[in-house]
């Protein structure tokens, strides 16, 4: 078993980061190192640019699409899509993902190696330069590596890895299932994929409630408890649903679902896990861990669906 499907099955809070580099060329002509990581997991392989066929009309960013056996996939171009000028720099190396059942490769002018930190070595990023397009910050000793937001990225590029608009239908059906009263912690890094989360359980009637990561959400919790045991009110009554991402800066969704399901107080709180990584394997995996049910991004239309399952008080 490789070590990222180890920490993708347990509580370790920790997770391995693939670094690379997308270099710039400052107004005197000098390079300008630039270092970014994604999650290993995401990481299916890394190849030297084949050749690369263009594709008409297509968006700013999409450099166009390559075979890569039996599969075409498409190419992004990671400099144009951060806006970066790369003088006559070229990307030759493909970082090939795959999440939310779709392939991809991204061009990084080179890789260097992979690194096993802990999530509470991993920053939120601050309000500046590409803040949407990160979602963690690493503090190396010599150098900052950002971590991307692939979600958002591939998303806005590629439709079919598009987070799908749910049925209206599902949406207004609200006095059906007096969602007015009940409360979802929704926690997720990518301000892309919560907004999107929230606004579509507040369209429905829920009183949404939203953390920027695992750590935050678990204190936002701790506090509920306290208040349901001044109330002498149950906590269901305060908290009926937590959504969870898995990959997430200080805490990942595996730890804050394991302390949800080690804390008594909180044993019939249901857990949804909401991730880009939910493969068949993985699901099985983190109900093992306690989460009731798994969704795979972008699988937006089940999700009111499931919280109207599980959100039953």
């Amino acid at each position: 078993m490789s070590q990222s499907n180890i920490l993708l099955e347990s509580d370790t809070n920790e997770l391995e980061i693939v670094e690379f580099r997308i270099d710039e060329v400052d107004w005197h002509g000098n390079v300008v190192p630039c270092h970014y990581g994604v999650n290993v997991a995401k990481v299916r392989e890394i190849i030297r640019l084949p050749q690369i066929s263009r594709v008409v009309n297509a968006k700013p960013g999409v450099e166009g699409m390559i075979k890569l056996r039996d599969k075409v996939i498409t190419i992004i171009n990671l400099a144009k899509v951060l806006g970066k000028e790369t003088g006559e720099m070229v990307a030759d190396r493909v970082v090939v993902l795959e999440f939310n059942n779709l392939m991809v490769g991204v061009l990084v002018h080179s890789v260097s190696r992979i690194y096993r930190i802990s999530w509470k070595n991993v920053e939120p990023p601050s309000r500046s330069v590409h803040s949407d397009q990160v979602t963690g910050l690493v503090k190396m000793d010599d150098r900052i590596i950002l971590v991307l937001d692939f979600e958002k990225i591939v998303g806005e590029l590629c439709s079919e890895s598009a987070l799908k608009p749910l049925d209206e239908a599902v949406l207004l059906d609200s006095t059906v299932h007096n969602r007015g009263r009940k409360t979802v912690l929704v926690a997720d890094d990518s301000l892309f994929i919560r907004n999107t989360m929230c606004n579509t359980l507040r369209q429905a009637g829920y009183i949404v409630e939203e953390a920027e990561d695992g750590s935050m959400a678990w204190e936002m919790i701790q506090k509920k408890m306290e208040q349901s045991t001044q109330e002498g009110s149950d906590i269901r009554s305060i908290l009926s649903l937590l959504i969870t991402d898995v990959e997430m800066p200080q805490m990942d969704g595996l730890h804050l679902t394991s302390l949800v399901r080690k804390t008594d107080m909180l044993k019939d709180i249901p857990v949804v896990i909401f991730s880009s990584l939910a493969s068949e394997d993985n699901k099985r995996k983190w109900v093992g861990l306690g989460a009731n049910h798994i969704l795979t991004k972008p699988d937006l239309p089940n999700l009111v669906k499931v919280a109207d399952e599980l959100a039953v008080y």
